[in-house]
């Protein structure tokens, strides 16, 4: 039975990602050697780490002034990172979810925070509007797509002071004008790659200016005066990376990436909207592209893990949503074929046809 992978992360990769992956680790690029035995300070790494670096910076159409990095520890600890490096009196966030509140959570022991807007009123099942940015912050945080919510920022706002964004979940999935972001951080394992590797791109003017020692690991500068190599990086997810990144200039670059996710959504949303057992969880206009949560109607309550069983026994894999919504939560990431949103819509309507009142 073919197998459809609607899981949060690590979540899908794309078949030829994977492939190419693996033959990679047998013998890269016909060597002799594995990626995973080779030294990152050799030839053939530091063309992988090249190559990476030089289709992140043409595929998000980076501007100068920028670098990119990779780095372990995952985006949790960006959250400590970001304000070690950034913060100096007073930092700013938009709190949308439970990632958002856990980065303001880590900056809280470099100074002030200051939670300029909030959905935690309605569960974060919506994007705040209509909040000020305060001036004299020394940077203001944002979480682009909110994983166990369903919800995401769709547009680049205007921020007075340098914009920080958490794009763990939704960078590549479309066009970004970098050059309104002091810096963007995220872990890989959603669109980019497996875990294991995370990647920043910060402006450079930004760092340097904190009186405080910096540890020498947390310290932007040290990543960036050792291109990702002060210590041994993790090669084998950049590798997946870097073919990631190949496999998405083929298919036409991020513009291209959003057109096919917005019809992935699309398909969906619409189901969830007119099947009579299912609501979606997240206001209209602040609706996922990557995460797309749904719950049964409450009159079908009962009837959620029968959905469950019966969707797994069709191939859904990771359908369960996140204990603090409960229902159902499919990751339309970029690497999920469109045939496998409509093989879920297909198992909704079949369930509606035998199971409504």
């Amino acid at each position: 039975m073919k197998k459809h992978n609607f899981s949060a992360g690590p979540s899908i990769l794309a078949p030829e990602v994977i492939e190419n992956t693996a033959k990679a680790v047998m013998d890269l690029n016909g060597i002799g050697l594995s990626v995973m035995e080779l030294s990152h300070r050799g030839k053939d790494f530091q063309a992988v780490m090249d190559e990476t670096v030089a289709l992140f910076k043409e595929l998000l159409n980076i501007p100068e002034g920028y670098k990119v990095l990779f780095m372990g520890g995952g985006a949790s600890l960006q959250f400590c990172m970001v304000p070690y490096n950034l913060h100096k009196k007073k930092a700013a966030y938009l709190e949308t979810g439970v990632w958002a509140k856990k980065a303001a959570k880590e900056a809280k022991f470099f100074g002030d925070v200051e939670t300029v807007a909030s959905s935690a009123d309605k569960n974060f099942n919506y994007i705040p509007k209509g909040f000020t940015i305060p001036a004299d912050a020394d940077y203001f945080h944002i979480t682009t797509n909110n994983t166990i919510y369903g919800t995401e920022i769709h547009e680049d706002m205007d921020s007075p002071v340098p914009l920080v964004a958490d794009m763990s979940s939704d960078i590549f999935s479309r066009p970004i004008d970098v050059s309104k972001y002091g810096l963007i951080y995220g872990g890989a394992q959603k669109n980019l790659g497996p875990a294991g590797v995370t990647f920043v791109i910060v402006r450079e003017d930004l760092l340097g200016k904190n009186e405080r020692a910096i540890p020498t690991m947390l310290n932007y500068q040290t990543h960036i005066d050792e291109g990702s190599m002060f210590n041994t990086p993790p090669c084998l997810p950049i590798y997946t990376c870097m073919e990631t990144l190949r496999w998405i200039k083929k298919l036409g670059g991020v513009a291209k990436m959003q057109q096919i996710n917005e019809a992935k959504a699309k398909v969906l949303y619409d189901e969830i909207e007119r099947n009579e057992l299912f609501n979606g969880t997240a206001e209209k206009d602040s609706r996922s592209l990557m995460n797309i949560c749904f719950v049964m109607k409450d009159e079908y309550k009962e009837l959620e893990q029968e959905y469950l069983s019966f969707a797994t026994s069709k191939g859904m894999v990771g359908l369960k949503g996140h204990r603090s919504v409960g229902g159902f939560r499919a990751s339309t990431y970029n690497a999920m074929p469109i045939e496998s949103v409509q093989a879920l819509v297909e198992t909704m309507q079949e369930f509606e046809k035998t199971h409504k009142k």
